[in-house]
Order: C-alpha cells, then sequence, then structure tokens
C-alpha cells in the first residue's frame, strides 16, 4: 500500500503502536497535572485534606504504568539503561503511592508526619527514585526518539526533588513541576508523532 508520500510499512501484527503512543502520551500529560494540581492544594492550604490526597494517589498511582509506557514507546533505542530507569522510577513510585493510602488511613496531617512514619525508607526510595530518573533521562536524550530537553529535564528535576525534599511546601512543589514537565513534554511529544503516523 502506498501513500502520497511513498510506501507505508505494513502494521505490525502484535500491537498498533499508533493507540499505543496516544495512550501513553495522554496517560504522561493528564496523570502528572492531577498531581502538580495536589501539590498546589497543598502549598495553598499547607497540610494535606482528603481531597490533595485523592488526588495525589490518582497522580502517583498511574506514574508507574505511563514511564513503563514512555519506556515502550522509545524501543528499542532506548536500550538497557531505559529499561532500568523506567523500572527502578515506576518502582519508587509503587511505594510512594502506598505512603498516600497510608496518610489517607491514618489521617496524617502534613508531609512531615508521613516522612517520619516511613523514615529510612523514604530515603532509600528517594534514592531510587532519583538514580532511576536520572538513568531514564539519560536514556531518553541518547536514544534520541523524544524531544532532547524532556529527558534533560527530567534529570533536574528528580535531582531538586530530592534536595528540597526538607523544604517548604512551595520550594518542594516547585521541584516537583519539573517532571512533571517533562513528562508532558514526552506525553505531547507522542501525541504529534501518532499524528504524523495517520496523516
Amino acid at each position: 500500500m502506498t501513500t502520497a508520500g511513498g510506501p507505508r510499512a505494513a502494521p505490525r501484527p502484535m500491537a498498533d503502536w499508533a493507540d499505543l503512543d496516544v495512550l501513553v502520551g495522554l496517560g504522561a500529560i493528564v496523570f502528572p497535572i492531577i498531581y502538580f494540581v495536589a501539590d498546589l492544594i497543598e502549598t495553598a492550604q499547607g497540610n494535606f485534606s482528603t481531597a490533595r490526597l485523592v488526588l495525589a494517589y490518582i497522580g502517583e498511582s498511574a506514574i508507574p504504568i505511563f514511564v513503563v509506557g514512555l519506556y515502550a514507546t522509545q524501543r528499542p533505542r532506548i536500550g538497557r539503561l531505559g529499561l532500568f530507569g523506567a523500572v527502578s522510577y515506576a518502582y519508587s513510585f509503587v511505594f510512594f503511592t502506598s505512603t498516600v493510602v497510608y496518610a489517607l488511613a491514618a489521617n496524617l496531617s502534613n508531609w512531615k508526619a508521613v516522612t517520619h512514619v516511613f523514615g529510612v525508607w523514604f530515603i532509600l526510595d528517594g534514592a531510587i527514585m532519583v538514580i532511576g530518573g536520572a538513568a531514564f533521562g539519560l536514556a531518553s536524550i541518547k536514544a534520541e526518539v523524544l524531544p532532547r530537553w524532556t529527558g534533560m529535564i527530567l534529570i533536574i528535576g528528580v535531582v531538586l526533588v530530592a534536595a528540597t525534599a526538607g523544604m517548604s511546601n512551595g520550594v518542594r512543589t516547585a521541584a516537583a513541576a519539573l517532571p512533571d514537565v517533562a513528562f508532558v513534554g514526552m506525553g505531547l511529544a507522542l501525541l504529534r508523532r501518532h499524528s504524523r503516523a495517520v496523516s
């Protein structure tokens, strides 16, 4: 089958990668925005609220899914470093999502209360988040499938998230916005790739 631009590649039998671009792209846009809104609510209120924690849970629980999806949409060029980064980052947010569930169940009032309860586990999983996010960002830069700036912002973002962990809500929210921006940028790039594929 041909198009005005030349021959069209035969569709892959096992998956429609254009549809994967749409699903992962939308997830990488919508859920970081939800997560960021939750952070803004916390900054405005000064403490946790049920609405803030529910939004945080929705945003965080989807991160492992769309990050693994972002890895899949960059295969095979993203390589083993990308797989390591995606799995590590995804794992860290499985843990962080569980802390949100605990905060809801135990009616914890703020970030300090959560970090006090989980202690060294928070430090350990924070380190995994930084290592995984930096590895995934670097692999994405090297793969050159998605815009290079998104990988750079992700690396800077995860480092700043860890560095500002003990600071005020406003500072932590500003730092957390950077990974959100990186993922939204990746999602938009996938939607653009889908548009080109079907045009």
